[in-house]
């Protein structure tokens, strides 16, 4: 008996996340070298079928690794077209990625759900998302990103606004305090 597609769910799932990368201040790339590296999936139950009829679900917690890439996630759900992902949606309370960019500054993002439409290759985050980097943080209901064109929108409802911080470059440290010149005796 074969088991459900779990590689295709990673590469799909993975391929998501490194989309939340370029969403922050600078358009910093995900550690590319962990592309390179073996994948671990690690989930309580998985169920689907040996076609495409039915999409593969992982869950009871999901834990997938790569590299520096670590992701959390109460389920995870893929669905393929001729064997092949086309969309992977993660749930949770809150999924969470982590990961270490090429120039080395640690990512952090949550959200209540991550769908990835691997046709169109847009992402679409949602419920309380929030991305941190050491440069800023962007944070709101709703987040999407193009992955053709690079396009960033992030969209509030009644629930809440898009909030972002952006760190200078290079910040320039404060100046010191400057002490007052002694007073000499006698200059009144």
């Amino acid at each position: 008996m074969s088991r459900p597609p779990v590689k295709p769910l990673a590469a799909a799932i993975l391929a998501g996340a490194s989309t939340l990368f370029l969403l922050t201040p600078g358009g910093a790339w995900a550690k590319s070298s962990d592309r390179n590296q073996a994948m671990d999936i690690e989930a309580g139950a998985s169920a689907g079928g040996l076609d495409d009829r039915q999409p593969t679900v992982l869950s009871q917690g999901v834990n997938i690794t790569q590299g520096s890439l670590k992701i959390q996630a109460d389920t995870a759900t893929v669905t393929t077209r001729g064997g092949d992902p086309v969309r992977a949606v993660l749930t949770g309370g809150p999924v969470k990625l982590s990961q270490q960019l090429d120039d080395g500054t640690p990512m952090n993002a949550t959200a209540g759900r991550v769908d990835y439409d691997l046709v169109s290759d847009v992402v679409v985050f949602t419920d309380k998302v929030n991305i941190q980097q050491p440069r800023g943080s962007l944070s709101g209901p709703r987040v999407v990103y193009n992955m053709k064109t690079g396009m960033v929108n992030s969209s509030s409802d009644s629930t809440g606004r898009v909030r972002m911080t952006i760190q200078p470059r290079n910040p320039q440290p404060a100046p010191a305090p400057t002490k007052p010149a002694p007073q000499k005796p006698g200059n009144n």
